[in-house]
């Protein structure tokens, strides 16, 4: 593309916030709730799984999932999430961010329902139907990470550009938060409306028959807010940056930027700028170009995404754990079924407000002056020294004394991971490739970040068991212990810093400067920049 293509991504990036970008993050940002409310979610429920399908007569604990059981709810929509990324991301360079950016919203909103309808009453068909279902979520799911980011990164100025990729992505911590919520909302109602002995009293009675409807509605109820954003993000153009450099159609590319910009472009047919022109400077993505130029990039992204998602899911998914074994959370057979989903609830939740969700928008208030690499390095770095301030004395945080301490620390790691790797791990990606490998580039790297999940979501169930066998829980075999994992968990986040240094500063930069498609036939000389900023903010009428 020539000069006038140029100059349609200049006014773009000179652009003043206003409000469709903010409307626009909400739009991507609601995936990113309904994404956060149905992976984590499902943490908050499964003991109630345990009790109600796997109930044992004559056990002193209540019933829970089998080891193949719980692997497979905690860690198949995890699965989905690895190839919704791969294929969605591919799908968005090859037909638009547009075209399939709906598709993606409606097998959320379906897989999320089905969640809540899994047929028949045996464990085995109760399970097998969620798990198909949370499979199919998590394509879903895996498809609005690579769209998202990309665009967000597409329609937002350079200025502001990492702080609008981070709000979308800090959705989540609100996804995070408002399971929390339902959860306790729904368990507190179900709770009060149907009295309950606990477990030691009488172990069948504790489980209530209504109960079973307690878990369908929590995880029904993430198709709601995804459901209402449907319609506007039909609405929303292709990108600018899309249609400039991918499709090659400057004109259109105009028309669409003048609904995101308070300019209007007079758009002008450009010989050079049509589907059909090719361009000698193009590669692909397994090309020896592509390798010299962004190779090292994308090991950056895809290692780093990869070492904080083992230690950001395993956390996460097995807070109720790490509660129980340091005595946070009661016994389990000193409660009824659905007061211990309000227990759980009540931790999680207050862990989602007082760390996670503060993270998340430090990140946004503060990468655009700050920084992505230093953010994440910082990130890591804490991590690090916090995880390992967990494990070593980890004897000391069990004394019902010290659990104060242990949550405050534990608050501060999920912190420094949301206002550290787990927002930058999103952003960069979205921002140093071209724009025709761009959301393949970024599904790849979220996909590496879903391996670390899965990784984290099925070891770290067996690794945490005591090592003591008598301690284990059902159908498990010794592991290393909570210590142990929490220190492997320190060792990942520390190898998390070395690797962050292959991966680029984005601050200040525009897109095409940072995928170097300036540098290509792609992108010809275009008009000076200040200019475009003055015409951007004038309101005055540009040829094309």
């Amino acid at each position: 593309m020539a000069r006038k293509g140029k100059e349609v991504l200049n006014a773009l990036d000179a652009a003043k916030t206003q409000m469709y970008h903010f409307t626009a993050i909400v739009i991507a940002g609601m995936g990113f709730f309904t994404d956060a409310y149905d992976l984590f979610s499902i943490s908050l429920v499964t003991k109630l799984l345990g009790r109600i399908y796997y109930h044992v007569d004559g056990s002193k604990k209540p019933g829970t999932l089998p080891p193949n059981v719980a692997a497979a709810v905690n860690g198949v929509a995890f699965c989905g999430t690895l190839a919704g990324q791969l294929f969605f991301g591919w799908l968005g360079d090859k037909l638009g961010r547009k075209k399939v950016y709906g598709i993606t919203l409606m097998v959320m909103v379906l897989c999320s329902l089905g969640s809540g309808l899994s047929f028949g009453h045996s464990s085995n068909g109760v399970m097998a139907t969620l798990c198909f279902f949370r499979f199919w979520l998590g394509f879903g799911i895996g498809g609005d990470y690579p769209l998202s980011a990309t665009i967000m990164s597409e329609y937002a100025n350079k200025k502001t550009r990492g702080a609008f990729i981070a709000a979308v992505f800090a959705m989540q911590g609100f996804g995070i938060l408002a399971g929390g919520i339902v959860s306790l909302i729904v368990s507190s109602a179900f709770d009060h409306a149907f009295d309950a002995p606990t477990y030691a009293v009488d172990p069948v009675g504790s489980t209530v028959p209504q109960a079973d409807y307690v878990w369908r509605i929590v995880l029904m109820f993430g198709a709601i807010p995804a459901l209402l954003t449907y319609y506007w993000r039909m609405k929303m153009p292709e990108t600018a940056r899309y249609t400039a450099l991918v499709a090659r159609n400057t004109k259109q590319a105009a028309a669409d930027m003048s609904k995101v910009l308070q300019v209007d472009l007079i758009a002008e047919e450009d010989p050079q700028s049509n589907p059909s022109s090719s361009n000698p400077n193009s590669f692909g993505l397994f090309s020896k170009e592509f390798a010299r130029r962004h190779g090292l990039h994308l090991v950056g992204t895809t290692t780093t995404w990869f070492l904080l998602d083992i230690a950001y899911y395993s956390s996460n998914l097995f807070q109720k754990d790490i509660y129980s074994a340091i005595g946070w959370i009661p016994a389990a057979e000193t409660m009824n079924a659905v007061h211990e989903v309000y227990t759980v609830s009540r931790a999680q939740t207050l862990i989602a407000l007082c760390g996670t969700v503060p993270g998340y928008w430090f990140t946004v208030a503060l990468i655009d002056y700050l920084g992505r690499f230093f953010i994440q390095l910082m990130g890591f770095i804490f991590m690090t020294v916090f995880m390992f301030a967990l494990a070593i004395p980890y004897d000391h945080w069990r004394h019902r004394d010290n659990r104060i301490g242990f949550l405050i620390m534990y608050s501060l790691t999920m912190f420094f991971a949301n206002f550290g790797p787990n927002a930058t791990t999103f952003v960069v990606p979205a921002e140093i490739f071209p724009a025709r490998l761009r959301s393949t580039c970024h599904g790849i790297s979220a996909a590496c970040g879903k391996a670390g999940a899965i990784v984290g979501a099925f070891g770290f169930l067996y690794a945490a068991q005591s090592t003591d066998p008598k301690k284990t829980d059902a159908g498990y075999p010794p592991g290393i212990g909570v210590r142990n994992s929490l220190l492997m968990l320190g060792g990942v986040n520390f190898l998390g810093v070395v690797f962050t240094f292959l991966v680029p500063e984005s601050k200040g930069k525009s897109l095409e400067e940072l995928s170097r498609e300036d540098e290509e036939g792609e992108v010809g000389a275009g008009v000076d920049a200040t200019e475009m900023m003055d015409v951007a903010h004038s309101g005055r009428t540009v040829p094309v």
